[in-house]
C-alpha cells in the first residue's frame, strides 16, 4: 500500500500536507479546486517534490531518485519525446538507452498492439492524434510494470467520448496489472467511472481516501463549492 506520512510540501506562497494511505489496487481519483495541490501531491508522491515526512510504499521508504520508485507517471502532455517515434517513445519505459534485444522489439510491438496502435510504431507524435499519443503513453506505463500509476489528467484535452473510451483502457490495464491508481482530473464524471476511492485536495491538505459513492452523496463543503452546489 501507498503511505503518505505527516508528508508536507512546502513551496513558495504555498504549502501542502498529507497523511493518509491508499490500499493496494485501489483507484483513487484526486479532486479539488485549480491551484489546490492535485498535481503537487503527485509529484510528491513521485519524487519530483522535496517533502518533509516520508512516503512509503508497503511500509519501507521510497527512494529519494524519482526513477527507482515503484511508480510510473503520466503528465498533462502525456511526456513524450516529439523526436523520437511511437515505438521508441514506448521503448523508452524498458531501456532509455534504446539498445533493445530482439525480445526486447517483441515486448514494445505487443504493448502497442494492445494499446490499439499496431502499425503505428514509425510515427513520431506530430502524426499522431490526441487520443494515439494517450495511447502511447499508456503503452510505455505497460511496459515499465510499475506498481503505481500516477495519472495528472493526461486526457483532459480529450472530448468525451475518447477520454470515456481512454479511461476504459486504463481500467483494463489496471485489471490486467493490479496497479495501484492515483489520477488527478478536473472532472467528477471521471471519478465516477474508474475510481472507488477519491482524494480532496483542498485548503492546504490532500483529504484521506474516501469511497466515491459515499463522497458525491455527502460531499463535504469545499467539494460542494468545488461542485457548485448549494
Amino acid at each position: 500500500m501507498l503511505t503518505l506520512e505527516n508528508m508536507r510540501v512546502e513551496m513558495e506562497g504555498f504549502a501542502l500536507s498529507a497523511d493518509l494511505t491508499v490500499p493496494t489496487g485501489a483507484r483513487v481519483a484526486v479532486l479539488g479546486p485549480s491551484g489546490a495541490g492535485k498535481s503537487t501531491l503527485l509529484g510528491a508522491i513521485a519524487g519530483f517534490q522535496l517533502v518533509q515526512g516520508r512516503v512509503l510504499w508497503d511500509g519501507a521508504p521510497m527512494p529519494t531518485t524519482p526513477a527507482k520508485r515503484p511508480i510510473s507517471m503520466v503528465f498533462q502532455d502525456n511526456n513524450l519525446f516529439p523526436h523520437l517515434s511511437a515505438f521508441d517513445n514506448v521503448a523508452l519505459g524498458l531501456n532509455p538507452s534504446l539498445r533493445l534485444s530482439t525480445e526486447d522489439r517483441k515486448r514494445v510491438d505487443g504493448a502497442l498492439e494492445r494499446v490499439g496502435l499496431n502499425g503505428y510504431g514509425a510515427r513520431k507524435p506530430g502524426r499522431l492524434s490526441g487520443g494515439q499519443v494517450a495511447r502511447v503513453a499508456l503503452a510505455r506505463v505497460l511496459l515499465r510494470d510499475r506498481p503505481v500509476l500516477l495519472l495528472d489528467e493526461p486526457f483532459g484535452a480529450l472530448g468525451p467520448a475518447l477520454k470515456a473510451e481512454m479511461l476504459s483502457l486504463v481500467a483494463e490495464l489496471l485489471n490486467e496489472t493490479g496497479a495501484t491508481l492515483m489520477m488527478v482530473s478536473h472532472e467528477p464524471e471521471d471519478a465516477r467511472l474508474i475510481a472507488d476511492h477519491v482524494v480532496l485536495v483542498a485548503e492546504g491538505r490532500a483529504h484521506v481516501p474516501v469511497p466515491t459513492d459515499q463522497i458525491f452523496a455527502n460531499p463535504p463543503e469545499a467539494l460542494r463549492d468545488y461542485l457548485g452546489r448549494d
